[in-house]
């Protein structure tokens, strides 16, 4: 899969995804009731539109709206799933499922099954594209979260997935914490700061965060995904026109775009959308 860059997607079985399911279920309330408040990637009453508004309810805060200078550090952990250790999230789990009443040791023992049954290489690795993926990426990343909130003792912080971003008033003080933080992830994590995606601007140049670039007072849909919207809904417009797919394929899959649009400054965006469907 592309998109926009090369993904390995991992596919399972029926009876798989049905299994995945469930362990989701059985350890969504076990672990999610750990996580920082700040955490908005597969969790209930999250996502990205809340992670961009919480952003923007940041910037004005660290800046004085606006009024005065600020800065954001933006960080990407470097081959994420590839690179989860196996033995560190499957202590993280014990640590969490140990206590379960009389079933804690039989989900462990599943959990390794399933942990142990997909390498990258040897003992890394998680597949994309599973349920289980998305709370084992939380609870690994939340040793992460942690750190960042009670050791660094930082205020303006959120984080989706493996994408993350740090606010303060001072460049230097940002310039720190990247270097802890990259440290920390080594250390305890085995991770990897992505050495060209680790940035520190100033607040009122825009920043690229969760599909939309967020400037003061406003934000506008990233260019790449733009693109990428734009590509999309002409390859569906074209396959419903010769009856390839169905109108009410077509019309939903358009309101979701419509929807994303209607977080951010789109105008342009909604005119260029006319012209493209006649």
């Amino acid at each position: 899969m592309q998109d926009p860059k090369l993904r390995r997607i991992h596919k399972a079985s029926v009876d798989d995804r049905v299994l995945y399911q469930a362990v989701y279920q059985a350890l969504y309330p076990i672990f999610d009731k750990h996580f920082i408040h700040d955490s908005y990637a597969s969790r209930n009453l999250k996502g990205t539109h809340r992670g961009v508004r919480r952003f923007q309810a940041f910037a004005r805060k660290v800046s004085g709206d606006y009024r005065r200078s600020a800065f954001v550090l933006k960080c990407d952990v470097r081959k994420f799933f590839d690179s989860i250790d196996h033995d560190i999230l499957l202590d993280l789990l014990a640590r969490g499922v140990s206590d379960c009443a009389c079933h804690g040791s039989r989900l462990q023992i599943l959990l390794e099954r399933i942990i142990r049954s997909f390498e990258v290489s040897p003992g890394k690795g998680l597949p994309l594209g599973n349920v289980t993926s998305q709370i084992f990426a939380n609870i690994y990343l939340n040793e992460l979260d942690q750190f960042v909130k009670h050791t660094l003792k930082v205020k303006y912080y959120i984080r989706y997935c493996d994408d993350f971003v740090l606010l303060s008033e001072s460049r230097e003080t940002l310039e720190d914490w990247a270097r802890k933080i990259g440290y920390f992830l080594q250390e305890h994590l085995k991770l990897s700061l992505h050495p060209n995606k680790v940035t520190i601007r100033k607040l009122f140049q825009g920043t690229d965060f969760l599909g939309y670039v967020i400037l003061p007072h406003y934000s506008v849909l990233r260019t790449k995904t733009k693109k990428r919207m734009f590509k999309t809904i002409a390859i569906l417009a074209a396959a419903a026109r010769v009856g390839e797919l169905s109108e009410d394929y077509f019309r939903n899959s358009l309101a979701s775009y419509l929807g994303m649009l209607g977080h951010c400054k789109s105008r342009k965006v909604l005119v260029g959308l006319g012209k493209l469907l006649g």
